[in-house]
């Protein structure tokens, strides 16, 4: 049993129980009565059934351990995204108290969620390390990340949209039926049961809804956390049921969603969800991307395309994101008697920058040179925390850097108004510095911490923003088919994002479009596909299971929009490591789509490959 649906016929036999005691679990929320009453009432009805198809996370780097036991203590030297929650998951497996043991990263590669909690193969190391007393190493193939590294999505839907006569959404009904897998991991029933909720409205205004979300298990590896976890396949579900009701209305798909965003004024907005969206301008992300990507001008590039015997076909994605998992976060900050600040964060970096994004914020609250910081992550006997997981690392783990960095120039001023006999109130900082103010009589950092007892100052500070952030915005795809083949390209890929205050561009942007590129993969080649008779994967390397090259893709712009910062954290900041990802894939599909729209083609299943292009066209 590989399929979601076969675990809920009548008469199946469960494979197990989990949280509750049974091996299916359900989530409704909404109203059922307001939104059966929207549809009584309703012009229109939109329906679709789709399947966000099983992926596998794809890190270049295949997890791995080493288990070190001595002196009664056990060090595992790993790739974990959480390096606390790591430790305290592996103490509880082996019995042991987490001061007995050490998480130390290195540089993890690749994470995409896939590298959260712990592993059976780390817990597998540690023990055999304890043992054994001897030191033991691990390393996984490729072969063995795509059997046994958790994967992503796998969650099928049936949904309905009711509007008015003028296209403008008067409720939203659905039912997701998500597959767990075989052995859940942590995150396994999260991101169907609650992430999905989350944004399922998405952008929109959506007045009634009637959710109903189910997990079960089934004879397959674990799904969990894959970047987006739950964000991309809500957001795939509303966009798909908006650009298939336009089309069937007859509205062109900009209008219908002008027509149905929530504006400036409506905001702080509270979802069906229990969560509040603080701020936004959705209206004004869709009009910079209509100027961005060239939107009018896309009946000359069409012409181009049909002269060269390709079809064109373009599409649209209006999206919102949910960021700050977990939200808090203790950094400390250490100044030694030569100067140089230590930062201590149980964030951890895998690929998004943070030892610059870091290091740079300090610079700016403590105004010192980019030399004297050094970062500390990713080793719980030196700096715990939650991790990095759902774009948090920014939101509240930076937040905590500035606050830590704040916290320190308050103590310096008390120390340094002490050492120079002044008032506390007299004392100013700038340029690393603690002056009496309007004297040229100043003490630095280093004098400071050389003044103190242990010859060091340290603090610590922690960061909890009150509700989550809404990283939101619109991305538009232009592809070409090949329509001999079948074969898809992608022609101009555009986004436009209100990812808040943007503290280094080029790692933002960065970001930005590796998601994009997960998301075009996601939507044109990428599929899990396991035997339904045996359950054995099918698709167990990259000669079965097709990943995006980079000669695949045109230049990938990514534009912002810094106008409208979050107003519950310290920076601004409203996270960016996955938004890329969940803009892209109905971007991509509706791309598709509107270049078989000729055909009468109004829906595919992803991955769009070649061959069900191809089919799609001689069908009809």
């Amino acid at each position: 049993m590989v399929e979601a649906a076969e675990a809920v016929q009548p008469g199946e036999r469960p494979l197990g129980a989990v949280a509750g005691g049974s091996d299916r679990r359900v989530s409704p929320l909404g109203i059922a009565e307001e939104a059966k009453a929207a549809f009584a009432r309703a012009a229109h009805v939109t329906e679709i059934e789709l399947h966000n198809q099983r992926v596998i996370a794809m890190a270049m780097e295949p997890r791995c351990a080493i288990g070190v036991h001595e002196k009664g203590r056990t060090t595992i030297y790993t790739q974990a995204q959480q390096p606390t929650g790591a430790r305290d998951a592996l103490a509880a497996a082996l019995g042991a108290n987490p001061a007995d043991l050490r998480v130390v990263n290195g540089d993890i590669g690749g994470g995409f969620g896939m590298k959260t909690g712990a592993t059976p193969e780390e817990a597998l190391v540690a023990y055999a390390a304890r043992k054994l007393g001897r030191p033991v190493r691990w390393r996984g193939d490729q072969s063995e990340e795509f059997l046994a590294a958790h994967m992503g999505r796998d969650m099928h839907f049936k949904a309905a949209l009711a509007l008015d006569k003028d296209g403008r959404i008067l409720a939203l009904k659905l039912h997701m039926l998500g597959n767990m897998g075989a052995v859940p991991v942590g995150s396994s029933a999260m991101v169907p049961l609650f992430m999905v909720a989350k944004v399922a409205a998405s952008v929109y205004r959506v007045p009634a809804v009637d959710y109903h979300f189910q997990a079960v298990l089934t004879n397959t590896m674990a799904t969990g956390a894959y970047r987006g976890a739950g964000r991309p396949e809500g957001n795939f579900l509303i966009e798909r049921l908006v650009e298939k009701a336009g089309r069937e209305m007859g509205i062109d798909p900009v209008e219908i969603r002008k027509r149905n965003l929530l504006q400036p004024g409506e905001f702080p907005h509270a979802t069906h969800a229990g969560e509040i969206y603080d701020v936004g301008d959705f209206p004004r992300m869709l009009d910079g991307l209509l100027k961005a990507a060239d939107w009018n001008g896309y009946a000359t590039r069409a012409a181009q395309s049909k002269a060269r015997g390709k079809l064109r076909g373009r599409g649209l994605a209006a999206y919102l994101e949910w960021t700050g998992a977990l939200p808090t976060e203790t950094v400390d900050v250490e100044v030694d008697a030569q100067g140089h600040v230590t930062v201590f964060s149980g964030t951890q970096a895998m690929g998004q920058g943070l030892e610059t994004t870091y290091v740079q914020l300090v610079t700016e609250v403590l105004q010192i040179p980019a030399a004297s910081v050094t970062l500390v992550q990713g080793d719980t006997d030196r700096a715990n925390g939650v991790g990095s997981v759902g774009s948090r690392s920014a939101f509240v783990g930076g937040s905590a850097v500035v606050a830590a960095g704040r916290t320190l120039i308050v103590r310096g001023r008390e120390l340094a108004a002490e050492k120079l006999e002044a008032a506390v109130a007299d004392i100013e900082f700038r340029d690393g510095r603690f002056f009496i103010a309007g004297t040229d009589r100043a003490l630095g950092l280093a004098e400071l911490a050389a003044a103190q007892p242990e010859r060091r100052m340290r603090v610590s500070a922690t960061q909890t923003p009150p509700t989550p952030s809404w990283p939101n915005g619109a991305q538009a795809c232009e592809v070409e088919i090949d329509p001999e083949t079948g074969e898809v390209s992608v022609a101009r890929l555009s986004s436009m994002d209100d990812i808040g205050r943007i503290i280094n561009h080029a790692i933002v942007e960065g970001q930005i479009q590796g998601g994009m590129a997960q998301g075009v993969g996601q939507a044109l080649y990428e599929q899990a596909v396991y035997d339904r008779e045996s359950g054995q994967l099918l698709t167990g390397s990259l000669m079965d299971y097709c990943v995006p090259r980079a000669d695949q893709f045109p230049p990938l712009a990514a534009g912002f929009d810094e106008s409208v910062p979050c107003t519950t954290n310290l920076l601004g900041v409203k996270g960016c490591g996955e938004i890329g990802t969940i803009g892209a894939v109905p971007a991509v599909v509706h791309a598709v789509l509107d270049a078989l729209a000729g055909f009468g083609v109004t829906h595919l299943e992803m991955p769009l490959t070649p061959e069900k292009v191809w089919r799609a066209m001689r069908r009809r």
